[in-house]
């Protein structure tokens, strides 16, 4: 399956999720998901960042310049709960019950090919685009931001308050991640997905942390 393929079947399976036919919208909601940001990128030497645009790779060990990524975001149409009236929560309740899916949020895939095999990837959305040095990304993007950075405060640094995409690859470098959380990116703050060497960490302390950025990826999130 390629990797535009097995992106369309993870978006599709949302979007027929909360389609009108599982969960009718309410007057004011959008009618269907809107798909905000598709990306497919083969990684260039980090020398050759072009601005908002691409994929570069910091280690070419761990991320050749043959490897491809592809980055997908999804919004999901709705409400929060303090905008409800109290028999749409109780729909929105209802559907989420029955589906696990929650009434708004977003919606991020990714798929990885060639990079290295049977490697554990932490992987982010950051704040920034990526750039010729590793740190030009910016720190993770936070729905409730830490008053104190670095985050590594697990009340803030966890995978429910940002966007964590971890992988592992199989024998031949591939991999594929997804995550769904309960909110939408905040306009011009969600600029990129940053790959980092190992797993993301989740003790207080270290809490978010992966080791070096290995390679980013630009993706125009919304």
């Amino acid at each position: 399956m390629s990797l535009v393929t097995a992106a369309a079947a993870a978006l599709a399976v949302s979007m027929t999720v909360i389609s009108p036919a599982a969960a009718a919208p309410s007057a004011t909601a959008d009618p269907s998901p809107n798909p905000t940001a598709f990306v497919l990128e083969r990684f260039r030497p980090a020398s050759q960042a072009q601005g908002d645009r691409g994929a570069v790779t910091y280690d070419s060990a761990l991320v050749p310049t043959t490897a491809v990524a592809l980055v997908a975001e999804l919004r999901l149409p709705g409400k929060w709960h303090g905008e409800m009236r109290d028999h749409e929560m109780r729909e929105q309740q209802g559907e989420r019950g029955k589906h696990g899916m929650p009434p708004r949020g977003t919606f991020v895939f990714l798929a990885l090919r060639g990079v290295e095999p049977d490697h554990h990837f932490g992987i982010h959305v950051h704040t920034r685009p990526c750039g010729t040095k590793p740190d030009s990304s910016g720190p993770h993007y936070q729905n409730v931001k830490d008053p104190e950075q670095p985050s590594t405060n697990p009340e803030y640094a966890n995978p429910r308050n940002e966007m964590w995409l971890d992988v592992t690859t199989n024998s031949r470098g591939d991999a594929r991640a997804k995550s769904l959380v309960k909110w939408h990116f905040r306009a011009g703050e969600a600029r990129s997905v940053v790959i980092h060497e190992h797993g993301t960490a989740t003790k207080t302390g270290r809490a978010g942390m992966a080791g070096d950025r290995v390679a980013c990826i630009n993706v125009p999130f919304k």
